[in-house]
């Protein structure tokens, strides 16, 4: 069945538009690998609600993140259902890259000098703020500059880190590899605060809305890019060109509105402009 599902991939990217926007790349490129291979291979977070989330009932990853992955799959194959997603927590992103587990990860990956010396990034896609997560009966936090002398939890790899240890370096950092281990911690009140993306943040808190808020005050700005291969130019520019159309053609916001914008959150200040 695997050669025929390929072989079907192909005869649809043959066709008008099939895939990419004049459906022939050359033989040797990613492109063509995955488009001949009839599946995408995603690296994503499976527990960050509203960006990369795992249902535990269905196993479908829902999220910002998990539809543009799909926007490519589309591209490539013909079908947004020809894409396998792997689990990419933040300290394994450039490794799943570099060791070809992943075609490319899509996962609230920040865009930093010390990233782009391991691995190409796109144009940003995405445009955050790091914020706080407390407890609702919390009122000693208002601000990043409260956090001093607070334990405060996020993960490991994240630029997250770097800018709470610059902003605050009296805080007590509970550095761990995934956010879903944060928000029990915050709940028990072993920790005093949860701080990442805000974007990250809004999933976190739509679980638990009746007992955490959101500070609301973020504090500098987070430019997320796929990530793909070092060297990797014509993939990353093809993600480029597929990025730029959604912007211009409405993908971006359908992806948008039926993620993120069911918390309320207007895309505002994380839309990037039309390329």
């Amino acid at each position: 069945m695997r050669p025929l599902r390929a072989l079907l991939a192909v005869l649809i990217c043959l066709l008008p538009a099939g895939c990419g926007e004049d459906g022939d790349f050359p033989e040797d490129s990613t492109m063509a690998r995955i488009r001949d291979r009839g599946v995408l291979i995603v690296g994503i977070k499976f527990d960050q609600p509203m960006f990369g989330y795992k249902d535990p009932a269905s196993g479908r990853i829902t999220g910002f993140d998990a539809e543009m992955a799909r926007l490519v799959a589309r591209d490539l194959t013909g079908g947004e259902r020809n894409i396998r997603f792997v689990e990419t927590v933040s300290r394994e992103r450039e490794n799943f890259l570099s060791q070809q587990v992943v075609d490319l990860v899509i996962a609230t990956y920040s865009i930093t000098p010390a990233r782009s010396e391991l691995v190409s990034f796109t144009d940003p896609y995405y445009y955050a703020g790091q914020d706080m997560l407390v407890r609702t009966s919390d009122e000693s936090i208002d601000e990043v500059s409260d956090l001093g002398d607070k334990t405060v939890c996020t993960v490991e790899g994240s630029t997250s880190v770097d800018r709470l240890r610059e902003r605050v370096p009296s805080a007590d950092l509970e550095i761990v590899d995934a956010y879903s281990v944060c928000v029990p911690a915050l709940l028990a009140g072993r920790v005093d605060a949860v701080s990442t993306d805000n974007t990250i943040l809004l999933g976190l808190l739509a679980q638990h809305s009746d007992t955490l808020k959101l500070v609301g005050k973020p504090f500098g700005r987070e430019p997320y890019g796929i990530g793909v291969r070092k060297q990797d130019t014509a993939f990353r520019d093809y993600l480029n060109q597929l990025i730029a159309r959604s912007l211009r053609d409405g993908g971006w916001d359908r992806a948008f509105r039926d993620t993120i914008g069911v918390t309320g959150v207007t895309p505002d200040q994380s839309r990037p402009a039309n390329r």
